[in-house]
């Protein structure tokens, strides 16, 4: 079976990795692709690496242009796709990429993102720890089986719960006094033009930003690891630094040690939560990853040491933000909504040198 796909936003960095992921699914067929300013131009004047996709021109975004498709991806900057979403008719499955629909709390919505809050779509990071209001312990996976709306992650906040949500769900680490620091790339500040990310600013140097508790992925955060188990709120110090290379993200997360618990215990809580996991891999004992590791992939690769002496866990976890980051987890999740093989048109291989 084959399902008619649109893309809105596909000029965009995370449109332009959708389209790219998406040329290779065998059963998902790009029909239609949405710009704002560019409508009316074809695609590949704004996507050159697609060639597969050069028949292709940009129309405008509006829910009669999408309506008709059995997907429907949204590549939007934060707010602007919650109307657009609301108005769709005809739409089997809509995933959306931008912020619009991750955070369930209204007030975590006004408080780091202004404006109206559209409501709370099935979260697509397939493999979070979750502990069901049943007290089951489960994977986020479930929720996404048969969804028909998808929230994709954001790619700094998924790479921090993916790293930390182990060991809140197997009580080896506190929630609260959470600290990460990510080594990130321009690329998910988007395509549009911004003095502070040429080039000539960003070469041979790190800038760190949103600094303070003030990232709009905080609680998006705080969601995952309270839905992985956590007694308490959850409080982490969120510190992101743009480094000159075009894309991927290097987390370093730290957590305090539940008095008593061992270094095995530790890895055993990681190891077992994403043992059979085909694109979250735990890395070998003093191994840690790199983010060329991951460029192109659908892999998030984590390491983790205890730092005895601090008495706490070291989680390093690398992924290409643009991949598993973003288009590859909402393509995914469409996947498993749908019924399909999880694994169908992405990659564990990355791209090297």
């Amino acid at each position: 079976m084959t399902f008619s796909v649109a893309v809105a936003g596909a000029s965009g960095y995370a449109g332009g990795e959708l389209l790219r992921l998406l040329s290779g699914h065998p059963q998902f067929e790009v029909r239609t692709v949405t710009g704002h300013s560019s409508a009316g131009s074809p695609l590949i004047e704004h996507q050159p690496q697609l060639r597969s996709l050069a028949h292709l021109v940009l129309q405008e975004t509006t829910p009669a242009v999408l309506d008709g498709h059995d997907l429907v991806f949204f590549a939007l900057p934060h707010g602007a796709s919650g109307d657009l979403t609301a108005k769709l008719g005809d739409v089997r499955l809509a995933i959306d990429c931008g912020a619009d629909h991750r955070l369930r709390d209204s007030a975590d919505w006004a408080a780091f993102y202004g404006g109206e809050h559209h409501g709370h779509w099935a979260y697509g990071v397939p493999e979070l720890p979750v502990l069901g209001e049943d007290g089951e312990r489960r994977k986020q996976r479930e929720a996404l089986r048969g969804a028909t709306r998808i929230a994709a992650p954001g790619c700094n906040a998924s790479t921090v719960a993916l790293s930390l949500a182990p060991g809140v769900a197997a009580g080896v680490i506190e929630p609260v006094d959470l600290v990460s620091v990510l080594a990130v790339g321009p690329s998910g500040a988007g395509k549009a033009a911004k003095t502070h990310l040429l080039g000539a600013e960003l070469m041979g140097t790190a800038n760190p930003y949103a600094v303070g508790g003030t990232h709009r992925h905080i609680p998006e955060i705080a969601q995952a690891l309270r839905d992985a188990g956590a007694a308490q709120q959850p409080t982490i110090s969120f510190t992101p630094v743009l480094v000159p290379m075009s894309r991927g993200i290097l987390a370093t997360s730290t957590a305090r040690l539940v008095p008593g618990v061992t270094a095995d215990e530790v890895r055993k809580a990681w190891e077992e939560a994403y043992a059979d996991e085909p694109f979250v891999h735990v890395l070998p004992a003093g191994s840690f990853p790199r983010t060329a590791d991951t460029l192109g992939a659908n892999t998030c690769l984590m390491g983790l040491a205890v730092d005895e002496a601090a008495g706490r866990v070291v989680v390093v976890a690398a992924l290409d933000n643009l991949a598993k980051g973003t288009a590859g987890a909402a393509i995914q999740s469409a996947n498993i909504a749908l019924g399909l093989d999880e694994t169908l048109g992405l990659s564990v291989d990355g791209v090297a040198p």
